[in-house]
């Protein structure tokens, strides 16, 4: 099969794009940061002659406290997915404009996080705001080699997913209605930016299917959540797991599993050799994530078993 460039890719899949695009401009709702902040909450810091932020001063769990902190410095780093996206998709016709439509969208996903969390006094705004520093100043790891298009459409389709459910989970985990409205507003979003990648995952898997099932395998075997290199992300991340925001089941059973569906992957036969190979070698990665999902699950419940008997006594 005749290998194609990323610019023979993005020629080839211009109509899908365009398609793809105004089904999203259909079905995308508009909505206002400011609308989710409970405004009457805020009080001047000391700055502006009241007082600075203390810990008693926050409603929510430290687990929700981290959550959220996690998920506001992902969309802080917008920047850098901007210019990865616009790198790889250019700014051409219906690229241009899905390249800037989704920074626009996700960019609310920040404006809102951070003003909700200053005003309700939910965290510590200048270790925020450090944390936020030192992550937008480290970027994003560096491509690796081959088809930037094929790895960045799997990579952000599987992305979008998990950081859909990520945010859906700390809304509930906050036990704050206001919280959960926002975190289920921001989780529609992330849904419907879901479904624009995986369309034109899927449509690179028809156009030509050895290089798509290898850049699908190469993502899901080292797949890392984008805020891998903000602070205490490895802490965080194991403490959210811990507590069921993401976890390895959530991400088996509910971000790879219906995605792999979606595309119909270990049902096609227009894979050749390469193909072949990089699907068992998929397949052979699912299984054995399937015995890590469990055994996580039983380690889980033991910890977990051991904290509520130690509260009790």
């Amino acid at each position: 099969m005749k290998h194609l460039s990323d610019r023979d890719i993005l020629a080839e899949l211009a109509p899908v794009a365009e398609a793809n695009l105004n089904d999203h401009l259909a079905k995308a709702k508009a909505w206002n940061p400011h609308d989710y902040v409970p405004w009457d909450e805020g009080r001047n810091f000391a700055a502006m002659g009241g007082i600075d932020w203390e810990p008693g001063q926050s409603r929510l769990s430290e687990v929700a406290k981290a959550a959220m902190i996690t998920n506001l410095l992902t969309e802080d780093n917008l920047p850098s997915y901007h210019r990865e996206l616009a790198d790889t998709f250019g700014l051409d016709d219906a690229w241009g404009t899905w390249v800037g439509r989704w920074t626009a969208e996700e960019n609310r996903h920040g404006i809102v996080l951070r003003d909700y969390l200053v005003v309700t006094r939910a965290v510590d705004p200048v270790a925020l705001e450090q944390a936020r520093m030192t992550h937008m100043t480290a970027g994003i790891a560096k491509p690796e080699k081959g088809s930037q298009f094929l790895r960045s459409v799997a990579y952000v389709t599987f992305q979008e997913l998990a950081t859909r459910i990520s945010h859906r989970n700390t809304g509930a985990l906050c036990a704050e209605p206001v919280a959960e409205r926002m975190l289920q507003r921001i989780a529609a979003d992330e849904n419907l930016h879901m479904i624009f990648y995986r369309k034109l995952c899927a449509a690179t898997l028809d156009l030509t299917p050895d290089e798509s099932i290898r850049a699908i395998t190469d993502v899901v075997l080292r797949f890392q959540m984008p805020g891998l290199n903000q602070p205490n992300f490895r802490r965080n991340a194991v403490l959210l797991a811990k507590h069921g925001v993401y976890d390895l089941r959530q991400h088996l059973d509910v971000v790879l599993k219906p995605v792999l569906r979606a595309w119909n992957v270990f049902e096609r036969n227009d894979f050749t050799g390469p193909g072949e190979q990089a699907r068992e070698e998929l397949h052979r990665y699912l299984v054995d994530l399937e015995t890590k999902a469990a055994r996580f699950e039983e380690q889980r419940e033991r910890v977990l078993a051991r904290e509520h008997a130690r509260a009790a006594s």
